[in-house]
């Protein structure tokens, strides 16, 4: 299948070259002059508001990361080397991933989630020279001389979440960063001026995060207001009292933050841009989102850490007619399926473009695996229908329930609706008959009628879904989801916990 070419965007300035990558003309070569340029030309503006902490100017970053990357250089860090933050998120973060940079070293963002054993693997993985750790004062030394990196330079690791095995370290170069800056501002729409604050509620370290938001607002010289942990209600203030203008975060948050009792009395008449990503959404949230924030563009991104964040978007415009879609590829990405279904159009999702990574480091086979002749295989199952993407499922969260395939995202967008579910998600239960069968792990809402939640979301989710793809075993939980330390739906461990209870099937 040919990829696609149809785009809601702006695509001027780009060009397309010998190997078929399109990219943008004119881009800043790397993220060290990407600050520089922001820091002469907005040096006095407020950068970075650690909420209930301290806030910096451009200058005031310029110079206190250039102290940060002189004492790493002091310490023994040479240019190429892997420096790792293990930080939360808040003002010392920034500093140590700018330090890092204007040291020449390549920047590794630690998930502060991770265990001492998943931790002592990455370290050991990336053969990190230096870790920047809680409680320990940032490295600090006479400023350097600059490094010039290559557009084609490794910057970053990002490790993803290891679902599937050991983590893997995306090498992201600062061709990718600046990419996906400038994707971020086409697709939604941004304007290129510092007049604007984004408050950034999820980890730095993920590639939404650090580089939707943070490296964005950096190349734009806005302000940055970061929260150290998400908490409702100092989500909601923040927004009146930094006069947000762009929010990006996923839909739990969103979820969370329409629940709150503050939110009826929030002011929330500056946000301009509202973003959101990282899981799928149900429709009936999209519409919600819509109404509650009545002066804000809506957009969905969609991304691995593969894509440097955004590979797809939904903008505003289609976001109430193609709440289930993520929309249209970036200015400069390609996405084509491999294999489709003849039938339903099912296949998986391959992106192309110049904000896929280099690889993973220090693994060249799973490299050749995941990146086949330039396209990216995402592992995701999606169809394609007149440029817009939506995603299916993941290949490995497919449930074939007698040869008819259920794609989970569709059940658990069809059950998060139910006005008692809270979280939802879907897993195949194995059956000796069918192969597998459709089950649901449910978190209710506090203070529902336990009791007859699973009757009343059966009834619910026959009115809405064909009958093969009904929930026939259903587990409601008293927490939160289990989750990795990316954030992500741990589904094996889901179908390993047993406790379902079986819905005899009525049709």
């Amino acid at each position: 299948m040919t990829a696609v070419e149809q785009s809601p965007f702006d695509t001027s300035g780009i060009e397309v070259g010998a190997d078929g990558i399109k990219r943008y003309t004119g881009l800043t070569a790397n993220v060290v002059t990407l600050l520089q340029e922001t820091v002469e030309r907005h040096g006095d503006r407020t950068a970075i508001i650690e909420l209930g902490g301290p806030s910096i100017t451009y200058a005031d970053l310029w110079h206190r990361a250039r102290r940060v990357a002189g004492g790493l250089r002091a310490a023994g860090v040479n240019p190429g080397d892997r420096v790792a933050i293990s930080l939360g998120n808040g003002l010392d973060w920034v500093l140590a991933f700018w330090g890092g940079h204007l040291a020449g070293a390549v920047v590794v963002p630690m998930n502060t989630r991770l265990s001492a054993t998943e931790v002592d693997y990455i370290l050991t993985d990336c053969g990190a020279a230096y870790v920047v750790k809680p409680g320990e004062p940032l490295p600090d030394g006479e400023p350097v001389d600059l490094p010039e990196p290559q557009r084609s330079d490794v910057a970053g690791l990002f490790y993803t979440s290891g679902t599937t095995g050991r983590p893997k370290g995306a090498m992201v170069t600062h061709e990718n960063f600046v990419t996906t800056v400038e994707s971020v501002v086409r697709c939604r729409e941004l304007p290129r001026h510092p007049d604007q604050a984004t408050l950034i509620s999820v980890p730095l370290f993920h590639v939404t995060g650090c580089c939707s938001q943070f490296m964005t607002q950096i190349a734009l010289g806005g302000t940055s207001v970061v929260m150290p942990r998400f908490e409702p209600a100092a989500f909601l203030a923040a927004i009146p009292e930094h006069r947000i203008t762009l929010v990006t975060t996923v839909p739990t948050i969103y979820e969370l933050a329409l629940r709150h009792p503050s939110f009826a009395t929030t002011d929330v008449s500056s946000v301009r841009t509202l973003s959101y990503g990282g899981a799928p959404m149900a429709p009936e949230l999209v519409h919600r989102l819509l109404e509650a924030f009545p002066t804000a563009r809506l957009g969905n991104g969609f991304g691995l850490s593969e894509t440097t964040a955004m590979a797809t978007f939904l903008p505003h415009e289609y976001a109430a007619t193609h709440a289930d879609a993520v929309g249209f590829p970036t200015p400069v990405n390609d996405v084509k399926l491999h294999r489709p279904d003849p039938v339903t159009g099912v296949g998986e999702l391959l992106v192309r473009g110049p904000n896929v990574v280099a690889g993973y480091w220090g693994a060249p086979e799973k490299t050749a695996e995941t990146i086949v002749d330039g396209w990216l295989h995402t592992g995701d199952l999606a169809t394609i229908t007149d440029g817009i993407v939506r995603i299916v499922d993941r290949a490995k969260d497919m449930i074939n329930r007698g040869g008819e395939n259920v794609y989970s995202v569709e059940v658990e967008n069809a059950l998060a609706e139910h006005p008692d579910i809270v979280e939802v998600a879907v897993v195949g239960v194995p059956d000796p008959v069918m192969g597998e069968k459709v089950g649901a792990v449910v978190l209710p809402r506090p203070g529902a009628d336990v009791d007859g939640l699973i009757p009343s979301m059966c009834s619910f989710a026959r009115e809405r879904l064909a009958d093969f793809k009904t929930p026939q075993f259903i587990r409601v939980i008293d927490g939160p989801l289990p989750r990795n330390a990316g954030g992500k739906v741990l589904k094996t461990a889901l179908r390993d916990a047993g406790g379902w209870t079986e819905v005899p099937r009525l049709r």
